[in-house]
């Protein structure tokens, strides 16, 4: 029972801080907002977004150097793409599946194959499974220190995406302060005013595609996504039940295009061959967001 302690403890370093005794097993992350496209080709229209976020994971100790890693993400988004258009429910559900080695006293790797379902489920296909990968070493320099090191990648229907990615994890000796990233992905920074109350700051970001099927012409919506929080957060049952309250800036654009037509790589938001891409709706305006968070912690 002691190794299997030590593993959880080395567990992902998105989800949980490693110097304390909990592990996130389920969060929950809903928001909305209010959003107006720009003036272009198109007719400039509003819509309500509405965005729904749940992860689960479940870690399973092997032996006392790799943990396997299992667990489920389900998001769904729901707006109208272009002017006079019907709400549209953007659905992605993905299967986290792989584990985390411990390399060394220093070195861990954590390694996921991202299997995944994304599209308005409507006449579902092959357009509509995609799936990627990750794979995040991290570097051990104190109990309170370390940094990450990484690449994820993932077939979308505008072509492939290749993100690098760079972290650090930090907690200040009276454990009053963490940040916790791996930019570009995420990034959260939590102060405790008390042992209860808590006040922070997150940054959620993505880019991803889904496949439209239903309609006369096959379509697809590319969404890149940046949303950065302020958050105040309570915990309930002896800390194992977290609600935080959230608002902030909501940058998201979700580009709508012909099915096949495609940029080849992309690394970040850059594509490596150009995009002369034919977008058949106007780019979203960024606007302000609300909405909460609910953590269940499991106390090790």
């Amino acid at each position: 029972m002691k190794y299997q302690i030590s593993l959880l403890v080395i567990l992902f370093g998105f989800g949980f801080a490693s110097a304390q005794n909990y592990l996130d097993l389920a969060r929950l992350n809903v928001s909305n907002t209010s959003m107006e496209t720009l003036e272009g080709d198109q007719a400039v229209h509003e819509t309500d977004i509405t965005n729904f976020n749940f992860e689960f994971l479940y870690p399973t100790p092997i032996n006392d150097k790799t943990v396997l890693i299992t667990g489920i993400t389900v998001e769904n988004t729901g707006l109208s793409l272009t002017a006079g258009a019907a709400s549209e429910g953007l659905t992605m559900t993905r299967l986290n599946l792989g584990a985390k080695i411990s390399h060394s006293s220093k070195w861990t790797g954590t390694y996921l194959l991202l299997p995944k379902i994304a599209s308005n489920f409507e006449d579902l296909g092959g357009a509509d499974f995609q799936f990627g990968a990750i794979a995040l070493l991290e570097y051990r320099h104190k109990n309170r220190f370390r940094t990450k090191y990484g690449l994820y990648s993932s077939s979308e229907e505008f072509g492939a995406i290749i993100t690098p990615l760079l972290g650090v994890y930090y907690r200040t000796p009276n454990s009053k302060f963490y940040i916790d990233a791996a930019f570009p992905i995420r990034m959260e920074a939590n102060y405790s005013l008390t042992k209860k109350l808590s006040l922070g700051a997150d940054l959620r970001t993505s880019i991803k595609s889904y496949n439209l099927g239903g309609g006369i012409v096959e379509t697809y919506v590319q969404e890149e996504s940046i949303r950065f929080g302020l958050y105040a957060g309570y915990s309930f049952m002896k800390d194992q039940l977290i609600v935080r309250a959230k608002a902030g800036l909501d940058t998201t654009d979700y580009g709508l295009y012909q099915s096949g037509d495609t940029v080849g790589a992309q690394v970040l938001t850059v594509a490596l061959g150009g995009d002369d891409r034919t977008r058949l709706n106007n780019e979203f305006d960024s606007s302000i967001f609300v909405g909460f968070d609910i953590i269940y912690r499991l106390d090790l």
